[in-house]
């Protein structure tokens, strides 16, 4: 908080953060944030950082810096658009740094900079669009026999369910699957939950608007990864399917984990 600034402080404060994903708060900010985000990627050869403000963002601005000079990412004005994300690319995965300067303010009224982040290695979508980072694996097109036993190893959620609805986002590019689930077999975090009134397992899952999915009849087996708290679709089988290429392989022990 700014209000804990004694007047004798650094005009920048140091921050360190040490994860590869999570979220800072920065309430009443006043002079400015020197932000590093230095987890342990020493294996990486380059990473993607994106950050996504909350919805009421205020009080400041966001940069990257890089050789030495300052690149604006999110201004003040962009944090107040819904489902804004932006994304750049760095070549220096073990230390990145941003600098968070404060807006001018005439007088102490509330406000909250914050933000979530992700730093995701050896991805090719470096750019200032989300789409692109999830179309890293969200390609459009049916997943084989080997992308689909390693997504049930390395997704983070694999769930079996039905598809109750589709809805479509054109202006943000997206399309919404809501799915009743049967089965979870694994989620990272509590996106898909238990309605209390019904005992029913439901849950979103996004993918792009280009993939034009739409409603199917029958029981599926989802896959995918999370981002930002939103799951996000990868392969999609039909589970019938699935279990006969699952069965196949695991006679011939070529799946690559146990489910």
């Amino acid at each position: 908080s700014g209000l804990s600034w004694e007047p004798r402080s650094p005009s920048v404060e140091q921050v360190h953060l040490r994860c590869t994903e999570g979220s800072l708060e920065w309430m009443y900010p006043v002079r400015a944030l020197h932000v590093i985000l230095e987890p342990n990627l020493s294996g990486a050869r380059h990473t993607t950082v994106c950050i996504k403000p909350a919805s009421d963002f205020q009080g400041a601005s966001i940069y990257v810096e890089h050789a030495g000079q300052l690149h604006l990412v999110l201004s003040e004005a962009q944090g107040a658009q819904p489902h804004h994300v932006s994304c750049f690319s760095t070549h220096t995965p073990q230390r990145v740094a941003l600098f968070l300067q404060a807006s001018p303010q005439r007088d102490i009224a509330r406000r909250t900079a914050s933000f979530q982040y992700e730093l995701l290695c050896n991805q090719s979508a470096a750019g200032p669009n989300f789409k692109k980072m999830v179309q890293v694996k969200a390609t459009c097109r049916p997943c084989d026999n080997v992308e689909l036993l390693m997504a049930i190893c390395s997704s983070d959620f694999v769930v079996k369910g039905s598809i109750r609805n589709v809805s479509h986002d054109s202006e943000n590019h997206m399309s919404q699957v809501d799915v009743s689930i049967q089965k979870v077999y694994r989620q990272k975090n509590r996106i898909f939950q238990q309605d209390e009134a019904s005992g029913e397992w439901r849950g979103p899952i996004r993918t792009l608007l280009q993939c034009k999915v739409k409603k199917g009849a029958g029981d599926f087996l989802f896959t995918g990864n999370e981002h930002f708290g939103e799951a996000w679709l990868g392969c999609a089988p039909r589970f019938k399917d699935f279990s006969f290429i699952y069965q196949a392989a695991r006679e011939s022990r070529a799946n690559p984990c146990d489910f």
